[in-house]
């Protein structure tokens, strides 16, 4: 919604203005409450030492910031993903036509966390896949729940688990979560990249993305890691 987005650019504009602690977050939804999962009875069976997986659900801050703290997770960058390169910018993506999601690239190693394992966080606690088009405040479908597959074995992983999930009734409501075909991902602007870390305090975080990471840490505790991996930090 442009109300919204021009709200959240304000707060952007705010926040490296060091105005952060004078924002209010008026009208910014709440954190979705986590539900603790089982692990998908279906995993994905390879000797790869690094993989890439992309998962959209809402703003990408909050995504970002829930598997920069998940053990074997090598780095989560936020981004846009199933639109043309030519449109994956904040601004335009933000107006809702380009098909893009705002989305997260997790690269990690299958040998200390499965594809599997990183699914079951991704519904659990990074964000409600009960939501269309939306997630929290955030409206459009550039807030989609969807996994942009790498390939058929994390299709086949995750279409499983969607069916599990459904067949044990996890939700309340049915699951949205869409599997597109991955054709490109596309790193977001480098005021959007470990937004939750750098910006504790921004009312939007507080209200809406660190009680994700609290909630990663209560459930999952020997999936946590108390460090953040950083996109900044290795540059």
């Amino acid at each position: 919604m442009k109300s919204l987005f021009t709200w959240r650019r304000t707060l952007l504009v705010l926040a490296a203005a060091g105005l952060v602690g004078q924002c209010s977050a008026f009208s910014l939804g709440g954190a979705e409450d986590a539900v603790l999962l089982p692990p998908p009875t279906l995993d994905e069976n390879t000797q790869a030492h690094s993989e890439t997986a992309v998962f959209a659900g809402g703003c990408f801050w909050g995504v970002q910031g829930v598997f920069q703290h998940v053990k074997g997770v090598k780095n989560a960058v936020s981004g846009y993903a199933g639109g043309a390169a030519d449109t994956a910018q904040y601004e335009r993506v933000s107006e809702g036509d380009t098909g893009h999601a705002e989305s997260v690239e997790v690269t990690f190693d299958p040998a200390q966390v499965s594809y599997g394992t990183l699914l079951q966080i991704y519904f659990s606690v990074a964000h409600n896949p009960t939501e269309l088009n939306r997630q929290g405040p955030d409206h459009g479908t550039q807030y989609r729940s969807a996994i942009f597959v790498q390939n058929s074995e994390q299709q086949r992983v995750a279409q499983a688990y969607i069916a599990q999930l459904g067949a044990a009734k996890a939700f309340d409501q049915p699951i949205v979560t869409r599997l597109e075909s991955y054709n490109g991902f596309y790193p977001a602007e480098e005021e959007h990249q470990d937004f939750l870390t750098e910006h504790p305090t921004y009312p939007y975080i507080v209200i809406n993305d660190l009680p994700k990471v609290a909630q990663l840490k209560q459930l999952y505790p020997q999936r946590y890691q108390e460090k953040p991996v950083l996109v900044k930090a290795g540059r």
